[in-house]
Formats: structure tokens, sequence, C-alpha cells
């Protein structure tokens, strides 16, 4: 056997490895959603070596996100239009324990159902006082918040008639920019939810159930605004479905 053989085998006993598990996270190329014909890969992933560049800054942490990143509501001088929401909750490792200091982003339409950005062509109206993006930190229970605005739903040219639901868009970093997972949460009892391709691109029903946030009334804010929940479970049975979810030792 040449040493090459043998190095090879040994770098492989040394990699983690696990199986994607497919039922619980969207395929990548899911014909249903036609834009992942033009996105997912064509070839055999590679795995990328993790250097010094991937893995060390920029520093992610409280220095670098305000006290009021995550209140999507006060970001302008006036007041965006819509429904006002809180949606809290916490990120947990797959043994149920708090994950801190975890920098998590938002973003989303608004009440109209339009993007802030020059890609969206729906003829629904912008709220000059809305840019439909946030951020915060965790804190030591893993906990995070954000003050928004009950997003819209939007038609897009995916089949005919095609709406999604109303949703947020997660990003969740780890300890670097290279360390990135990607969610979407949905809103309880959606009508929109049998004909939409992204959330039904989850096979499993119980794992699709796990997108979906749960109305809170104890956290409420008495006659100001409505709350959800939304825990996010990085791994495990009980894990979020996550966008860009690969085997890890394909990264």
């Amino acid at each position: 056997m040449s040493t090459d053989s043998i190095e090879g085998q040994a770098d492989r006993l040394l990699l983690p490895s696990y199986a994607r598990d497919d039922s619980s996270h969207p395929a990548l190329d899911t014909p249903e959603y036609r834009s992942t014909s033009l996105r997912h890969p064509s070839e055999p992933l590679q795995r990328l070596p993790q250097n010094l560049t991937e893995v060390t800054g920029p520093v992610l942490g409280h220095e670098r996100v305000s006290e009021t990143d995550h209140d999507l509501t006060i970001q302008h001088e006036g007041e965006p239009l819509g429904e006002r929401i809180v949606v809290s909750g916490r990120v947990l490792d797959s043994d149920g324990k708090p994950v801190p200091d975890t920098l998590v982003e938002a973003w989303q339409a608004n009440a109209a159902g339009r993007y802030r950005h020059a890609g969206d062509r729906h003829p629904a109206p912008l709220d000059p006082n809305f840019s439909g993006v946030g951020r915060c930190m965790t804190d030591e229970h893993g906990r995070y918040r954000f003050v928004t605005i009950k997003p819209g739903a939007y038609p897009w040219r995916n089949h005919d008639n095609a709406w999604r639901p109303a949703h947020i868009h997660f990003s969740l970093f780890g300890r670097a920019f290279t360390q990135r997972l990607i969610t979407q949460m949905y809103f309880p009892g959606d009508p929109l939810f049998h004909q939409d391709p992204i959330f039904n691109s989850v096979r499993d029903p119980k794992a699709r159930e796990r997108m979906i946030c749960e109305f809170d009334l104890d956290s409420t804010i008495p006659e100001w605004a409505l709350s959800y929940h939304f825990d996010i479970v990085l791994r495990g049975s009980r894990a979020t479905p996550f966008e860009n979810e690969e085997d890890d030792d394909d990264d």
C-alpha cells in the first residue's frame, strides 16, 4: 500500500462524517422549486480545508451589534405600517443546551409583501419606514429577540398563481462567516402552505412543523404587539430544517 493511500485513509478517519438527512432538510435539487435547477451543484462536492483564514476574523461579538439592531420598527424617523409583532426564542444544540453569543440575522418583506431591494418587482408599495433587516446576539441562555412587522404574502413566478406564505428568514453564524446556517420561519395556520414548494421541499411533515412558530401570549406587549416563539435547533432529531445544510465533510 502506498504512503499516499495510507495518509488518505488517516485523513478520512480524522474527519467528522455526518449523513445528510434529506427528509428533514430541503434537497439541493427540488424540481417543484424551479430555480434550484440553476443553483444546486452539478459536479461532485469537494471538501474545502478550514485554514486559519476561514476560521478567524472578522470577530463576531456583542461590540459589533448595537442595542437597537434587533428592533426593525425604530430604524427610521417614522413608524412602519403593519401589525407589530415580537419574535423570540432560543438557539439550542442537539442536546437541548443553549448556544450563547451567536449572531442571528433576520430579513423579511414588509406588511404588503415587498422586499426593499432592486430585484423585487412586486407592484406592492414600499414602506419608507421599514428596511426589513435586523440582527442580534444570543444571550448566555441562548435567547434572541426581534421586534418587527408581520410580513405579507407575495406572488412569485414559480408556477401558476404562485404565492409565498408569510415568512421571516433567519441566518445564524458560528465563530466565523464561513460557518453559517439559513432557515425560514412561518406563521401558524397559513392557507398557502400546501402550494409552497419551498416549505414542502422538507419532506417530513414533522420537520416542516419545526419551521412554524407558535403564538406566545405570555410575551406579548399589552396594547402594542403580539408575540411568537421560535426555537432554532442546530442538530439532532429536533433540528430546524436549514436551506444550506450539507454533509460536514463536503463543506
